[in-house]
């Protein structure tokens, strides 16, 4: 019998879940709050007249596609892929079979906030849970962010992949990636600071950016990724279709056989 596990977070009413201002709302609606919507419906019936004068549940979601656990298309990276020779595609283009795939977990809760991790880093992390990557492996990396979700600081933790770690996954076919922090790329605070010394603009959002010549998708804010052993089971992320969208919403789960 498989065992499933929910790597994904709450869509929740919580300031700490992105950056201030960004965060989901919900607005909740109890069932005796609607029980005159429902009435509306059947002419001259009074609400205290339903099954205990209850209408039904329901929510009213204020949500960017970037909201919750998410998997961005490469078209929210940048406008062209494949070295510009043609459009990025948007979620709705995702390949289904890119998202039922074997995982790969890679451990770097031990790397600081902001360390941007390199290729020697993935290969060492590699050796040590004796896996070799296959094209379309779908990896997570697991770090510091992971055990704070919702938590005042979420945003800025974390290690970061950037340019050289993410083409090191997708030249080897590595098509969809995942963290548990906030942002696949480092922390934008702690990369603020490394910008402000030399003004170089290609260390802003490098490891989305590597999505320029080589097009991936990428989940962020997972969940229970600590949960996971590092590989042996296959990850189940089906994004929601959203027409022409930059992301689209998923309930990633981890199916261990």
């Amino acid at each position: 019998m498989a065992t499933y596990i929910d790597l994904s977070v709450h869509i929740e009413n919580n300031e700490h879940t992105d950056h201030p201002g960004g965060s989901p709302k919900v607005n909740y609606l109890t069932h005796h709050q609607t029980a005159g919507g429902l009435s509306h419906f059947f002419p001259g019936l009074k609400p205290e007249e339903l099954p205990d004068g209850e209408g039904w549940a329901v929510e009213s979601i204020n949500l960017s596609t970037h909201n919750g656990t998410h998997m961005d298309a490469p078209w929210h990276f940048h406008s062209t892929t494949n070295y510009g020779k043609e459009r990025a595609p948007t979620i709705d283009e995702t390949p289904l079979e890119y998202c039922l795939k074997p995982g790969v977990k890679l451990d770097f809760r031990h790397f600081e906030d902001g360390y941007l991790v390199t290729a020697d880093d993935i290969e060492k992390e590699l050796t040590r849970i004796e896996h070799e990557l296959e094209p379309l492996d779908i990896v997570v990396v697991n770090t510091r962010a992971g055990g704070i979700f919702g938590e005042p600081g979420y945003v800025d933790a974390g290690c970061g992949m950037g340019r050289e770690a993410t083409m090191y996954l997708t030249e080897r076919g590595v098509r969809v990636v995942g963290t548990d922090g906030w942002s696949w790329d480092a922390p934008f605070n702690h990369t603020a600071k490394k910008w402000a010394k030399n003004r170089d603009p290609s260390l802003i959002w490098e490891g989305h950016k590597a999505g320029r010549e080589i097009p991936y998708w990428q989940m962020e804010k997972l969940h229970n990724l600590e949960s996971l052993p590092d590989h042996g089971f296959m990850i189940s992320c089906f994004p929601v279709k959203i027409k022409n969208a930059s992301a689209g919403w998923t309930r990633c789960v981890a199916i261990i056989e």
